[in-house]
């Protein structure tokens, strides 16, 4: 490694700062029990910019059976300020499985949002307040083998009455992909939700065997 970074400070101007700690917004903890990554400053720069600092937390990162869609008559609210937030909820996702599912809904409605879309986004900010220390956690556990787990409702899009999928993958027990997706089609039986939803989810798991 020492040879390495002498060869690489020789070709480049660069230097070795040590142990990785912060990156990008992302902040990097080592102990005996693994590596863990978290964005509390960036929760916390998102909460100070949008003055939730100080707003009444909730324990749900979604509202429950929403019925969020566009509407003739929905208040519009500043467009530039709704995508410049939801751009950077999804930006915070990449560590934060928890709020998929709230990003991508939100994400529906940047071309034409209204106060209930920005309502929902500041759902997930007063969320986010009261789980600032969340984050992923890799630990060793001694294999390597490859998991998956998926789910898919079934017509819960009001607007199309489209599913989403959803799965997660796991490389040695930690969570290293999850998605969440609209299906393509229209499933006119739950049994076809859920199967579109495990073929989605299945696809992921051969490019992960072949990278490791």
């Amino acid at each position: 490694m020492q040879n390495l970074q002498k060869y690489l400070a020789s070709e480049f101007e660069m230097k070795s700062l040590g142990d990785l700690k912060y990156f990008l917004g992302i902040e990097v903890a080592r102990s005996k029990h693994g590596i863990f990554l978290s964005r509390r400053k960036y929760i916390l720069d998102l909460l100070a910019e949008t003055r939730m600092l100080d707003c009444k937390p909730i324990d749900n990162p979604s509202e429950q059976n929403h019925k969020l869609r566009f509407y003739s008559d929905q208040v519009p609210t500043d467009k530039e300020c709704y995508q410049r937030l939801v751009g950077k909820l999804i930006y915070l996702a990449h560590t934060r499985p928890d709020i998929a599912y709230a990003v991508r809904v939100v994400s529906q409605f940047m071309h034409s949002s209204s106060e209930d879309h920005m309502g929902y986004v500041m759902h997930s900010l007063r969320y986010l307040k009261v789980t600032i220390g969340k984050g992923l956690m890799f630990c060793k556990y001694g294999h390597t083998d490859v998991e998956g787990c998926r789910d898919a409702d079934w017509a819960g899009l009001v607007t199309d009455r489209r599913s989403t999928s959803g799965y997660f993958t796991f490389v040695g027990g930690n969570v290293v992909t999850w998605r969440r997706k609209k299906q393509k089609v229209v499933s006119r039986s739950s049994a076809k939700a859920e199967y579109r939803g495990m073929a989605q989810g299945v696809c992921e798991l051969p490019l992960l065997c072949f990278s490791i």
